[in-house]
């Protein structure tokens, strides 16, 4: 059945509309301010409701092997999760694959494991794990064949490049319509510290935050940067950034005209630098760490001036059981990431639209629109448009709900928001026209979301 979506507010990234939304076999045909109804439409009551394009989470880690551990989210109970927070498309970051091996080999790995899985549409970021010219080769393929039109590299961990390996691979990025995602944390000064530390019996969960603090990350975010300069402007994106001093470097970037833009993520908007003094400290291990209390308004501060543009999860999810096994005794041995897919939206609508702190068209720009422009999905994606797929969020701005992992769809056992009280709550989830979630209750099925290949980097903004 076509569907009707009435008397409902539609709020984009440009603007509030008193319209209905008509959707047919998937996508969204007609806005007007009155539809009339008839016996091939279910209609869906949207009276004080807001209509949004549903959330694109472009941080995701689902199923991720890091070595000592794998993430208990796969494509099925993450994508349920998110689709029950009230976002319809992810992009997720592959991990690293065995020493050596192809970009094809990690994107064939990844799409075996969503294929039939995810409930929600869903693409990857490549990763780059070493450069030779082999891999320059394959980047154009992997963009224009395999819709990988984003690729991500880290400045820390086993697999780290070193700014040679980043020069190359920016420049090559730059010719095959590629945004660059980095990971930017001081690799150097991390080990310095964390030999320090060891050598002091210091293996608390405080001492994590102490041994990556803003200045390692903050470096990293300023010399890549300069990198991307050099490689003629190549387009950069900073993840999960967590600190001032780094935002200002992406400040001053953007006020000459380099092309960077910089996520955040709702830890490093509402959470801070005390949870590791918490008794169950191992709860917030994630790289990088929780910065102290001050930092969060200079993020907040970020998201209203426009220069972080969108904000993301990095949900990666080990339970906390897991983390006590591993790690009861020494924070180096935990696991890091923090579950959150489910959360983001209503977060950011509670502690951002209902204070005051952004608009709601700016809450559209930061979860869906802009992650799509930036990302090769508009204007399927992120758009109220006809055209555009019928991935819909339905927002009650006035419901008042507290948060607790026992009402949540992911795998773990725990939510680092756990009795966080939010104002503004999602209350339907559509994708493609089909509704995934309901009041809270799960809808959705296994393989309902598709692959989406995505179209290589073009400056939207």
């Amino acid at each position: 059945m076509r569907k009707l979506i009435k008397g409902g507010t539609l709020v984009d990234d440009a603007g509030e509309y008193r319209q209905d939304l008509l959707i047919e076999q998937g996508k969204i045909t007609r806005r007007a301010e009155h539809i009339s109804v008839d016996d091939s439409m279910e209609v869906i009551d949207a009276q004080r409701l807001l209509v949004m394009p549903g959330g694109i989470d472009v941080h995701t880690h689902f199923n991720i092997d890091v070595g000592i551990a794998q993430s208990c989210d796969d494509f099925f109970t993450g994508t349920r999760a998110a689709a029950c927070g009230g976002t319809t498309t992810i992009v997720d970051h592959m991990g690293f694959g065995p020493a050596g091996c192809s970009l094809h080999h990690q994107l064939e790995k990844y799409h075996h494991d969503a294929k039939g899985q995810a409930v929600i549409d869903y693409s990857f970021h490549g990763v780059i794990q070493h450069v030779d010219q082999a891999i320059l080769e394959e980047i154009e393929p992997m963009v224009h064949r395999e819709g990988i039109s984003s690729f991500k590299f880290y400045l820390t961990y086993n697999y780290k490049l070193n700014d040679g390996e980043i020069l190359r691979v920016l420049q090559r990025f730059n010719e095959c319509g590629v945004l660059a995602t980095v990971h930017p944390e001081n690799d150097a000064a991390i080990q310095w510290r964390l030999a320090q530390f060891k050598q002091q019996g210091k293996t608390a969960p405080i001492w994590h935050a102490h041994s990556r603090p803003l200045a390692c990350e903050a470096e990293a975010i300023s010399r890549t940067i300069n990198l991307a300069r050099l490689a003629d402007n190549a387009p950069l994106y900073i993840v999960h950034l967590s600190n001032g001093l780094g935002l200002d470097y992406v400040r001053l970037a953007r006020a000459a005209g380099q092309p960077v833009w910089a996520e955040t993520c709702p830890q490093y908007l509402l959470l801070d630098i005390n949870h590791y003094q918490r008794a169950d400290g191992l709860k917030y291990m994630l790289s990088p760490p929780l910065r102290p209390h001050s930092e969060l308004d200079k993020m907040w501060v970020g998201i209203t001036d426009g220069t972080l543009s969108t904000v993301a999860t990095d949900h990666c999810n080990f339970p906390y059981s897991q983390r006590q096994q591993m790690a009861a005794s020494d924070f180096t041995r935990c696991p890091n990431g923090l579950p959150g897919v489910e959360n983001r939206m209503a977060l950011l609508f509670s502690f951002g639209v209902t204070t005051g702190r952004i608009s709601r068209s700016r809450f559209v720009s930061l979860t869906s629109t802009a992650p799509a422009k930036l990302f090769g999905l508009w204007p399927e994606k992120g758009s109220l448009l006809p055209g555009a797929d019928a991935d819909l969020v339905l927002f009650d701005p006035d419901q008042q709900e507290t948060i607790r992992h026992a009402d949540l769809h992911d795998n773990g056992d725990y939510s680092p928001y756990e009795g966080i009280r939010c104002q503004g709550w999602p209350v339907m989830t559509l994708s493609r026209g089909e509704v995934v979630c309901r009041k809270g209750q799960f809808t959705g099925k296994a393989g309902h979301g598709r692959f989406v290949s995505r179209k290589p980097f073009i400056n939207r903004e």
